[in-house]
């Protein structure tokens, strides 16, 4: 029976092999039909793993928030067909906070059978780093752009993670990273836990958790730089 694959991408740029099992080269070498975020840098990605892989010879469709809805289903066809096929997301592991979600669960409506695959995911390595609650977590993506209903969103995450004891987790577009952060120190209890992991796996990876009161000290600077947000108790 052929497998749609859920193919882990690295986080950041450097030796794959670090962090990625091999499995994947195997996988590579037997998938002719990928389902991605941006065609351009998986075929980079799939070079990168695999020196001597055909790329012309691979097929892409390309799902991100621009896909029409109707199309995705098509997609599958190639897997209905007896071929294997992967999902395969700009960073970490497909479906987590990413679009291929709706590729699997469309899968799972057919009787496909998915497979997913180890890989790095910085939702979990930053949970696993942060000293905070692992048992009880919540993801809660992008928050707001403006700032009025940021310092709102910020408040409602606060009072979650300290009196429910529930590590609340988020992320921002790195060009807006020091605005999240001047407005996470702002609204904030100087008391409140806050964590802070960036360039996950890279050469500059980043974890530190304090609390706010620690972090007015020395603001670190993280323009441009992706990264993952914890607040907890």
């Amino acid at each position: 029976m052929a497998e749609l694959y859920l193919l882990p991408n690295v986080l950041h740029e450097g030796d794959w092999q670090n962090v990625l099992p091999a499995r994947v080269i195997e996988i590579i070498g037997k998938t002719r039909y990928y389902i991605v975020e941006n065609i351009r840098t998986t075929r980079r990605f799939l070079k990168q793993v695999d020196r001597n892989i055909d790329i012309d010879r691979l097929t892409f469709y390309e799902l991100n928030k621009h896909t029409d809805v109707d199309a995705i289903s098509g997609y599958l066809k190639p897997l209905e067909q007896g071929e294997n096929m992967a999902v395969v997301s700009e960073a970490g592991c497909p479906g987590v906070a990413d679009p291929g979600a709706s590729v699997v669960e469309i899968a799972h409506r057919k009787g496909l059978k998915v497979v997913p695959v180890v890989g790095p995911s910085s939702i979990l390595l930053a949970l696993m780093a942060s000293g905070m609650n692992g048992q009880n977590f919540a993801f809660n993506g992008y928050l707001p752009v403006r700032s009025p209903e940021r310092s709102r969103a910020i408040s409602a995450l606060e009072n979650k993670a300290v009196s429910g004891n529930q590590t609340q987790l988020f992320i921002e577009t790195p060009y807006r990273n020091n605005s999240l952060i001047a407005d996470l120190l702002k609204v904030c209890s100087p008391s409140t836990l806050l964590c802070i992991a960036a360039n996950l796996t890279g050469e500059n990876e980043f974890i530190a958790t304090k609390t706010v009161a620690q972090w007015k000290k020395q603001v670190p600077d993280l323009h441009k730089q992706p990264a993952i947000f914890l607040l907890g108790k």
